[in-house]
């Protein structure tokens, strides 16, 4: 994929990156979605539609129409299940899907970009759980349903918000500034009987990139594969599943999607691991 025109200015010249650190501004970021969220923005979705060639079969439409671009993005899905969740392993969204291993010196390759597990849960000790397990990565594309699940049935044990400055996830960006380490994060630590301990993460993007988690009072930690954990306002976004050693054996039908051993194409709900 070409970079824009627009990404080229911003990294690759001096007033393009003075401009650049003015938008990464939380301030800013905050304006722009408010203005996202605005009445006013809703003449955005027609185009937007069109351009990404979405598929409206199976949306929720409000019954007085969407009211706000942001509205738009953060739609529903018509009422279904996820046939089989109860148990397993499953895909927390829409997206392409990535299975890296992780490696003793615990650092490993997301979009691009070489990231020290310990840099993107600023937790050493909680890195440590992962050494030889897996990273599950899970890419969202501007067309994509931005509403995600829990994976797994278990407890929530902890979680934690990283904030940081909202930077751009394409290519070109990594010339100049490490993705991750710049982005916000959120993420939670999970207690599975079948799976062990895991990490669910969320990471936000570019301006406005909001990662909106619903909130959980304390006596309900208990979560279910497959109920809705939160979504994704506009912005790219990437959800990160930490798994330890051992605790999964990859569902082998994902790779017959893609015999390239490139990204491959998943549905939220869609199981991830071995069928047994």
């Amino acid at each position: 994929m070409k970079d824009s025109l627009i990404l080229k200015f911003l990294y690759k010249t001096a007033l393009g990156r003075l401009l650049l650190k003015l938008l990464v501004q939380p301030n800013v970021s905050q304006m722009a979605g408010k203005l996202l969220s605005s009445k006013i923005s809703k003449c955005l979705v027609p185009y937007y539609i069109r351009k990404h060639k979405i598929d409206m079969e199976d949306i929720e439409i409000p019954h007085k129409g969407f009211v706000s671009f942001n509205d738009f993005f953060t739609r529903k899905r018509n009422a279904g299940c996820l046939d089989g969740a109860c148990g397993r392993l499953i895909s927390p969204c829409d997206g392409f899907f990535t299975p890296v291993r992780i490696r003793k010196s615990t650092v490993f390759q997301i979009k691009h970009t070489q990231y020290s597990l310990k840099d993107l849960l600023k937790d050493e000790e909680l890195a440590k759980l992962f050494g030889d397990g897996m990273a599950l990565i899970f890419r969202l594309t501007p067309a994509d349903y931005h509403r995600y699940c829990y994976s797994a049935d278990g407890k929530i044990l902890s979680s934690r918000k990283i904030q940081g400055k909202l930077h751009c996830v394409r290519p070109i960006a990594l010339e100049t500034i490490p993705v991750y380490i710049q982005n916000s994060r959120e993420y939670q630590v999970i207690k599975t009987e079948k799976f062990g301990t895991m990490v669910q993460m969320e990471i936000g993007a570019l301006l406005v990139g909001k990662i909106k988690n619903y909130k959980r009072p304390p006596e309900k930690m208990e979560i279910q594969a497959g109920e809705e954990k939160g979504y994704f306002e506009f912005g790219g976004s990437t959800i990160v599943l930490l798994l330890q050693k051992d605790a999964i054996c990859m569902n082998q039908n994902l790779y017959k999607k893609n015999k390239n051993h490139a990204e491959i194409r998943v549905r939220r709900g869609e199981l991830m691991e071995k069928y047994l």
